[in-house]
C-alpha cells in the first residue's frame, strides 16, 4: 500500500471540507448524489466516448497502481541480470534458455533473441520496437485520467446548469428551490474539486509509473544486446549499476 497516496487523498478532501465548515457551511449541503451522478457519470461517459473499450478497461484497471503500486524489481532484476551474465560467461548463450519460462514476457523475448543468435543491433532494435508499443499503450490508458480531469470541470457546470434549470421551474414552489440551488453549485464543485484533487494526479502517477517501467525495459534492451555481443562482464555490470541507481 502506497501510503503517501491515500494520505494526500484523505488531505484534500478534509481540507475542503474543514474549510468549509470553518467557514460557517453545513458538511451535509456538499452530499448531493444528483450532482455526483451529473459529474461522475458523464465524465466517463465522454472519456470513453473518446477511447477504445480495451484502453479505457487498462486505464481503470491502472487505478489500483495509485494506492498499491507494481512492487519495485530492480533489485532482483539486478540479481538476474548478473546470473543471467554469470551463466552466458560459463555455460555459453545457449544456458540462457533455462531462464526463460518464468519470465516477464519481454525478459523472455530478450533472452529467446540472445539464445536465437541474433545479431546485437537487431535484437535492440526488436526490444526498442517492443518497448514502445508497451510505452504507447501504457500512456493512452493513463491519458484516459487526464481527458476525465479535463471534462469534469465542464460537466460540472452542465450539471450547475440543469440544477438552476429546476429552480426555475419550480419557483412558484419555494420549498423546492433550495435543493435545486445546492444542485447547481455543489455540481460545479465536483466537477473542478475531482479534476484538481484526483483525476490529473492519478493520471501524474500513473505516468512516472509508465516511465519508470520503460526506463528498466531499455536498460535490459542494452543488457540482452550486450549479451549477445558476448560482453559479460564489466559493461553488464555498469548496465546493473544504472539499473538501480536511475530510480
Amino acid at each position: 500500500m502506497d501510503w503517501a497516496s491515500v494520505i494526500g487523498l484523505v488531505l484534500a478532501i478534509a481540507g475542503i471540507f474543514l474549510g468549509y465548515t470553518l467557514d460557517g457551511g453545513r458538511f451535509a449541503s456538499l452530499i448531493q448524489p444528483a450532482a455526483f451522478a451529473i459529474v461522475v457519470v458523464g465524465t466517463f461517459g465522454a472519456v470513453l466516448l473518446q477511447s477504445e473499450p480495451r484502453t479505457f478497461l487498462r486505464g481503470i484497471g491502472m487505478l489500483r497502481w495509485v494506492f498499491v503500486p507494481p512492487k519495485n524489481g530492480r533489485q532482483k532484476l539486478s540479481r538476474e541480470i548478473a546470473l543471467w551474465s554469470l551463466t552466458a560467461r560459463r555455460d555459453g548463450l545457449l544456458s540462457l534458455e533455462q531462464f526463460m519460462n518464468k519470465a516477464d514476457p519481454f525478459v523472455a523475448k530478450g533472452l529467446r533473441l540472445v539464445v536465437d543468435g541474433i545479431q546485437p543491433d537487431k535484437v535492440r532494435s526488436l526490444l526498442e520496437h517492443e518497448i514502445n508499443g508497451y510505452e504507447f499503450a501504457q500512456r493512452q490508458a493513463a491519458r484516459i485520467w487526464e481527458s476525465a480531469a479535463g471534462y469534469s470541470p465542464t460537466i460540472g457546470i452542465l450539471g450547475a446548469v440543469l440544477g438552476l434549470i429546476h429552480v426555475m421551474e419550480n419557483l412558484s414552489d419555494p420549498a423546492r428551490l433550495g435543493s435545486g440551488i445546492a444542485v447547481a453549485f455543489v455540481s460545479t464543485v465536483y466537477g473542478v474539486g475531482m479534476a484538481n484533487l484526483f483525476f490529473y494526479p492519478v493520471g501524474n502517477k500513473l505516468k512516472a509509473i509508465v516511465s519508470d517501467k520503460v526506463s528498466q525495459y531499455e536498460i535490459l534492451a542494452e543488457v540482452f544486446a550486450d549479451l549477445a555481443s558476448g560482453d559479460h562482464g564489466r559493461v553488464v555490470d555498469e548496465r546493473v549499476a544504472s539499473l538501480l541507481t536511475h530510480h
